[in-house]
């Protein structure tokens, strides 16, 4: 995919690590998730605290009056918060997308019983998800893995029970196991994207690596030999991913 230019930090990237802008046919700049809206675009590559810093001065406004080549632009006050909103949107209708799929699973005693067996190419937990709990399905990853006396967990998430149960249709949605390599592919393109945007340490690469012979280094988009940690506190939230060596 041709890699696009970040209109404030000048850095190229894939798309899929970026933010596009729209601009509406009143003038007013709109968050476009999916980049398809049409006409020009700018792209955004920047964690949240900069965007909001150049939003509170003139570059953002430069930046895309050259982006658009006019003048005639509306930047929303909260354009920063519409972003998050959006980013966060796209997550949760991911997720909806691959329960209505059949590529997730949830209940904790599915989920056990799946990762001991080694079908589960992915493990997510609630942001407000019990401790014991995320560590006993943890362990079970592990265990089918082959990577028991590793720290390989699942990804705590950004958001909380409530808005995974809603987003998927099903009730106190508290973990999730992916068991699908392309559907963990595409969810972690959208985690990843949001975490970028959050400012998270090491945030999850956007585009999840082709499947290897190490399933959930694979879906993480890391090579199986590559230890990574993945660290996030947006709004009091932990998103944390660890991929071992294999």
């Amino acid at each position: 995919m041709t890699e696009r230019r970040c209109i404030l930090s000048g850095d190229r990237a894939d798309p899929e690590g970026l933010v596009r802008l729209a601009l509406g046919p009143d003038g007013q700049v709109a968050v476009d998730p999916r980049a398809k809206a049409p006409g020009r675009g700018a792209w955004i590559g920047v964690a949240r605290p900069v965007l909001e810093k150049a939003l509170a001065t003139s570059k953002l406004k430069g930046a895309l009056i050259r982006a658009f080549k006019t003048s005639d632009i509306v930047i929303p006050d909260d354009l920063a918060e519409r972003i998050d909103a959006a980013l966060r949107d796209a997550l949760l209708d991911r997720l909806g997308l691959e329960a209505k799929a059949s590529m997730l699973l949830t209940g904790s005693a599915k989920i056990e019983d799946a990762a001991r067996r080694g079908n589960v190419v992915q493990l997510y937990h609630a942001a407000d998800a019990r401790p014991d709990g995320s560590r006993k399905l943890d362990q079970a990853l592990r265990v089918g893995q082959e990577a028991e006396g590793t720290d390989m967990a699942g990804i705590v998430l950004p958001v909380g029970r409530d808005a995974l149960s809603k987003a998927m249709g099903r009730e106190n949605v508290v973990h999730i196991a992916v068991t699908n390599q392309k559907a963990a592919a595409r969810l972690q393109s959208a985690l990843g994207r949001w975490q970028i945007y959050l400012g998270c340490a090491n945030a999850a690469p956007s585009r999840a690596a082709p499947p290897q012979e190490d399933g959930v280094a694979a879906a993480l988009g890391v090579p199986a030999d590559q230890n990574q940690e993945l660290a996030c506190e947006p709004d009091g939230s932990r998103a944390q991913m660890t991929q071992v060596k294999g």
